[in-house]
């Protein structure tokens, strides 16, 4: 609710800057639970919090002069919907409604909103990634598995017959440090800098993914009767499927085969410098826009969730129900520490105001950036028309999208209502 509340801000705020009358504000869709008038905005709450709005006198042009009057369905419905605009300017507005405001300050209103939860996402991953830091393997081991199960194996339990993993018959136990490997040093975390593979647990990995069948020399630090020792160890890697992501979008899709030895490295959270927060960002980023790219696709899998009993796709959209639901969920689970969970959540309220600022700046009426695009395709036209020396063509006909807008509307509310219903029914949890 704050972020939509705080996305809604922006508009506000700029329309006021640039004198444009702002007669609603309101958080939410439906019936009005309170509101209360400001000077000349009523501001207020909704009862389906999935949004929110201001209202902004003017924001549909008059019709263009030499537009025909000739009757049809389309142009009887662009025109009620243009009286109805056109109703909330008064005789007193004079300059302040929207379409007279010029092309800049239009493009500055409505991009405000988006770069509101541009500023949001960006505190809050700057607070995860500076105050909490970003979990990373440690060379402290925390499991040691008792036997070798194949990525492509369906069990997840040790049959009788089952072989030794390398790392017990090693004598490697859960709660020893790696701190040397074939004679080299190893860093607990990975040192900065440095590339993944050649330090900390990446260290590790690299020499034991790449010796099949060859001995490999470690040097732990064991606790033993309250003392920590030193303790010399050789394990021989065997040959082993793992999951791999082999298109780089993120999911695992393959498998390779690696040196195993079976263990488990414990992780902790590593501090990172404010510098990293662009890189983290842009990473990020790519990632959203490839998720926001796949909805379409993914909406039968949700709808066969949502009414076929189906399972959830635990890499699929959630909504604003789902997103209450995981918060909910990283404060009860008792392996999380309290410093997991609260940047857990962080990080989840940084990336679902990413998502808005991405989502939110579409070119696709009647969303923030198809009014951005209007107005830049003004600015375009009136260009072109003044170096052929022609008069200005004047505001651009919004209304002529309506009918386009009404349908994204109508497929945004179906997309909610999909995502409501298997938010409820079948949820994604953190647990799988």
């Amino acid at each position: 609710m704050f972020s939509i509340g705080f996305h809604e801000f922006g508009h506000f705020f700029w329309a006021r800057k640039f004198g444009m009358r702002v007669p609603q504000f309101f958080v939410g869709f439906g019936p009005t639970v309170f509101s209360r008038r400001y000077g000349e905005t009523e501001f207020g709450i909704k009862g389906i919090p999935l949004g929110g709005y201001i209202r902004i006198v003017g924001m549909i042009p008059p019709a263009e002069e030499g537009e025909s009057t000739r009757a049809t369905r389309m142009r009887s419905f662009i025109a009620e919907v243009r009286g109805a605009a056109l109703d909330d300017v008064l005789p007193t507005d004079g300059d302040r409604v929207f379409y007279k405001k010029p092309w800049w300050q239009r493009v500055v209103v409505m991009f405000a909103g988006p770069f509101h939860n541009l500023v949001l996402a960006v505190l809050f991953f700057t607070i995860v990634l500076t105050a909490f830091g970003i979990p990373q393997a440690t060379t402290a081991i925390s499991a040691v598995p008792e036997c070798v199960l194949p990525a492509t194996s369906q069990e997840r339990t040790c049959a009788e017959d089952a072989p030794p993993s390398p790392a017990a018959a090693a004598g490697i136990r859960a709660g020893d440090t790696i701190v040397a490997i074939d004679g080299r040093p190893v860093s607990p975390v990975p040192d900065a800098g440095q590339d993944d593979e050649d330090t900390g647990w990446g260290q590790v990995q690299s020499v034991i993914r790449e010796s099949i069948g060859t001995p490999v020399a470690l040097t732990v630090e064991r606790e033993v009767d309250g003392a920590t020792r030193r303790v010399d160890l050789t394990v021989t890697p065997i040959a082993n499927e793992i999951r791999v992501d082999s298109d780089g979008d993120g999911e695992a899709d393959g498998t390779e085969t690696v040196g195993y030895v079976g263990v488990q490295a414990a992780q902790t959270y590593v501090q990172q410098p404010v510098s990293a927060v662009p890189g983290f960002i842009g990473d990020y980023t790519v990632r959203a826009v490839d998720r926001l790219a796949e909805i379409p696709q993914r909406v039968p899998a949700l709808f066969g969730a949502a009414f076929l009993g189906e399972e959830r796709d635990p890499q699929g959209p959630i909504g604003v129900v789902g997103v209450g639901r995981i918060s909910g969920e990283v404060f009860s689970i008792d392996r999380f520490t309290s410093t997991e969970k609260i940047s857990l959540f962080f990080q989840l309220l940084a990336g679902m105001n990413l998502v808005l600022f991405l989502f939110n700046l579409l070119p696709i009426y009647p969303l923030d950036g198809g009014h951005i695009a209007g107005a830049l395709y003004e600015k375009a036209r009136a260009t072109v028309a003044r170096l052929r020396g022609r008069p200005d063509p004047g505001p651009f006909d919004i209304a002529r999208l309506m009918p386009v807008a009404y349908v994204v509307a109508g497929l945004f509310l179906v997309l909610s209502a999909l995502l409501l219903v298997a938010d409820v029914v079948n949820p994604i949890t953190l647990a799988g």
